[in-house]
């Protein structure tokens, strides 16, 4: 039996505009340079838990609608795609079935909508995919596949976890590739479509199995860039510090994501410093209080951390680590007022580099259930639009037109070569101020 692992991670934002600035750039990859996709880590993992006697490809599939002909020779494939593919997504499967193959969907999208991705698959994953393929397998191997396999009642020990196939790799092709630390996030955010909406218990990975994945990596690529596949790398603190401690003789160059709290901690900063941190995103979300109360769930964690975000910013920078500070417009509450105060919070903080995208309804988030029974949607099942650049509802402080005009023109000011270069002198004199030679 022959299983093709097709990823569908290609860019995607419909302005042309916004795609040549370089929205979806991390911030320590140049704006001038083209994008390597990240490799589907999910992917890589099932591969690691299939039997030997079953031959996997693993194939990127940046632009399926272009292919003339079908990569193949499998007997089954299983395809994963963000929300904003998943239609391209549906059509290759459909010619896949066409074709005589089987075909198995799993992911975030695919368990908001088990019934939509059936109409195009043979068999759906709902939930944490570890802990189903097992399971799959025999099924392939008995022609018992069966239609849906859910795991969302079901808890993945994460001290279980397979060690991906990163040798199915090309690694010519990627910039950077991914590892994962830990899973979900003590918090809960109004637009937050990640991995919490696959399981909602915080776990993390115990540690010699992450830096055992970075090793299998450095026998493919001696000195890789890693980027960390995690909603919130060090929100436990203890294990964060054991993280990095070991991270230290690896000599990597790395970028997560991670929460404000950070700044409390100068001797995690510094360990993160010497074992290769070259910058962390933090979401901000917004410089005002508009639009962040209420936006936390649980305990409206946001909007009680915003007055420290400079003294924060400053703190992480003056360690020697870059923040990436992520931005989301058009969320409740804020107007059109809002371009500016990020702007100008950009300005006086000194950020190192900028995210800033669009408040998304993904369809496995509870922004886009209120959003639906609120009737604010412009199409319930327009997922071509979720990109995180692209406004697929009516805010409520502003037109739809009048947010993507301020966010184009909040764009430019952003991404503006001459505001870049003052921000990174910035950075820089501090560094040299804080560490005279």
């Amino acid at each position: 039996m022959k299983i093709g692992l097709l990823a569908l991670s290609g860019v995607r934002c419909r302005n042309e505009e916004l795609l040549a600035m370089g929205l979806t750039l991390p911030g320590f990859v140049e704006r001038s340079k083209v994008i390597a996709s990240l490799p589907s880590l999910g992917l890589l993992t099932l591969a690691g838990m299939t039997p030997a006697e079953i031959e996997v490809s693993y194939l990127e599939v940046p632009d399926p609608g272009s292919l003339k002909e079908l990569p193949g020779g499998f007997d089954v494939v299983a395809i994963s795609s963000f929300t904003a593919q998943i239609k391209e997504a549906y059509k290759l499967a459909d010619r896949y079935r066409a074709a005589g193959v089987k075909v198995i969907m799993g992911g975030l999208h695919v368990t908001a909508r088990a019934e939509e991705a059936l109409l195009h698959a043979d068999s759906v994953l709902l939930g944490e995919g570890e802990s189903l393929w097992p399971q799959v397998m025999a099924d392939l191997q008995t022609n018992r596949l069966q239609p849906r396999y859910d795991a969302r009642a079901r808890n993945f020990d994460f001290a279980q976890s397979p060690m991906p196939r990163f040798e199915l790799l090309d690694v010519s092709q990627y910039n950077r590739i991914t590892v994962q630390t830990q899973r979900g996030c003590p918090f809960n955010c109004d637009f937050c479509g990640a991995s919490i909406r696959l399981n909602p218990r915080f776990k993390t990975k115990p540690v010699d199995r992450v830096i055992a994945e970075i090793q299998r990596i450095k026998t493919i690529w001696p000195h890789p860039f890693i980027e960390f596949a995690d909603d919130n790398t060090f929100a436990d603190k203890a294990h964060g510090r054991e993280l990095v401690r070991a991270l230290i003789p690896e000599g990597l160059r790395w970028f997560t994501e991670t929460d404000i709290s950070i700044a409390r901690d100068p001797e995690l900063l510094a360990l993160m410093k010497e074992a290769g941190c070259a910058q962390i995103l933090i979401g901000l979300e917004s410089p005002t209080t508009a639009g962040l109360d209420g936006l936390e769930h649980k305990a409206n964690w946001k909007l009680k951390q915003r007055e420290g975000y400079q003294r924060a910013i400053a703190t992480i920078q003056d360690a020697g680590i870059t923040v990436n500070g992520c931005f989301v417009l058009g969320l409740d509450g804020q107007d059109d007022t809002s371009f500016d105060a990020v702007f100008d919070f950009v300005r006086a903080s000194g950020l190192y580099e900028v995210q800033i995208t669009v408040m998304t309804a993904f369809p496995n988030a509870p922004l886009y259930d209120r959003l639906h029974t609120a009737g604010r949607l412009l199409d319930a099942e327009a997922w071509e639009a979720c990109t995180l650049f692209d406004v697929n509802y009516v805010p409520e402080k502003m037109s739809v037109t009048g947010l993507e005009q301020g966010f184009r023109g909040l764009a430019r000011r952003i991404y503006d070569t001459g505001f870049i270069e003052e921000r990174r002198r910035r950075f820089f004199e501090r560094i040299r101020i804080a560490n005279p030679v």
